[in-house]
């Protein structure tokens, strides 16, 4: 990994600002924290157990709704136990779906022991070979703009590999009863 890396928080939050209707679908731990940090919002499907699942839940959206757009934002360690994943989100196509990896090379919810993307294992090459329309890997804060055009706009499937910085930090605890959480989603994605 380069020696730029992003602040995972700053990142996310640059990504989410003035969402408008995003379906946002963030992988349990630290991906649910930094998407809670950035706002909680009725259109965030957080999950609490579902560990290699968040790209087929996006997908599963992505599908269902293709009037709206969809963003997953997961962990490396998430997307590296879901790679089928990706080849079956290559072979369906569908446009609306971004998802985005925070990459920092460890698995963090389980003691930070080195993920296999920390040994050279390469996502957006294994994204590219899955047929996705868009993938490339980011490291600078200004780019965060240009992944925020593509949750909003991008020709999908898309795959950003976001290498963020490896640190602690601290948990910002969303809605955790996945009956309310999943209520309150069918509520804001279907106002009556």
């Amino acid at each position: 990994m380069d020696a730029m890396m992003l602040d995972r928080r700053d990142f996310t939050r640059r990504l989410l600002i003035d969402r408008g209707d995003l379906l946002v679908v963030p992988g349990l731990g630290s991906a649910t924290y930094d998407v809670a940090a950035a706002g909680d919002h009725p259109l965030n499907f957080y999950l609490w157990g579902a560990m290699g699942g968040t790209a087929m839940i996006g997908l599963g959206l992505a599908l269902a709704r293709p009037d709206r757009r969809v963003a997953v934002l997961t962990g490396d360690g998430d997307m590296l136990m879901g790679l089928g994943s990706l080849a079956t989100i290559g072979v369906k196509q569908p446009n609306n779906l971004v998802i985005v990896v925070l990459d920092n090379a460890h698995y963090g919810e389980t003691g930070m022991q080195p993920s296999a993307t920390k040994n050279g294992i390469d996502l957006v090459a294994m994204a590219l070979a899955c047929r996705f329309k868009h993938a490339r890997s980011v490291s600078r804060i200004e780019e965060a703009a240009d992944v925020r055009a593509l949750l909003h706009g991008g020709d999908g499937p898309i795959l950003i590999n976001a290498r963020i910085r490896e640190e602690d930090v601290p948990r910002v605890l969303p809605l955790r009863d996945g009956h309310a959480i999943k209520q309150r989603f069918i509520e804001a994605l279907n106002p009556v």
